[in-house]
């Protein structure tokens, strides 16, 4: 397996060039059914299995539970941001340094239970929007990129499939 793909199982991120009510409804449901599968994925996994990097440089399995339960607790908060405000600029943050943290290191249980009550709560908020609202934006400041709400469930979309499969393709190694 070559490094890119090891890197981007699922290859990387290319938003469409327009969005269909099929498109948005398709990855609210990527968004509900991630926990269950994260679930899933990490269940019957040891210490030592948890502890195993999906590549070489890459994050452990562990890691990898932690990081999308940040990631998508930012970007439940940024969703809301972008409600409540116009165009907001949100707070990026340094991933690699907050999976060096302590928490990083807790067993997955509690990163597999924020990942369910966030998913819960997006949901439903995603399942409520109207036109106007997959149109709402923030900015990031670290791309200069200003991203549609509507874009920016299609990146969470992939990202959570993009982890599932760093866990799911390193589990079928063992």
């Amino acid at each position: 397996m070559t490094e890119d793909l090891m890197k981007y199982p699922t290859g990387k991120f290319v938003p469409p060039a327009s969005y269909t009510t099929d498109d948005l409804h398709r990855w609210i449901n990527d968004i509900k059914v991630l926990p269950g599968k994260m679930r899933q994925a990490v269940i019957s996994l040891n210490e030592k299995q948890l502890d195993t990097q999906y590549r070489t440089g890459g994050w452990t399995l562990r890691q990898v539970v932690h990081h999308v339960a940040d990631s998508h607790l930012n970007s439940l908060v940024r969703f809301k941001l972008a409600l409540t405000e116009n165009n907001p600029t949100i707070k990026p943050y340094e991933e690699a340094y907050w999976a060096l943290q302590p928490d990083y290191r807790l067993p997955v249980e509690s990163s597999l239970r924020i990942l369910e009550g966030v998913h819960i709560h997006w949901v439903a908020l995603l399942e409520s929007f109207t036109e106007n609202e997959w149109n709402r934006t923030f900015t990031n400041p670290e791309s200069g990129q200003t991203l549609t709400l509507k874009r920016a469930l299609g990146l969470y979309s992939w990202h959570g499939k993009h982890h599932l499969a760093h866990i799911t393709e390193t589990v079928a190694k063992f």
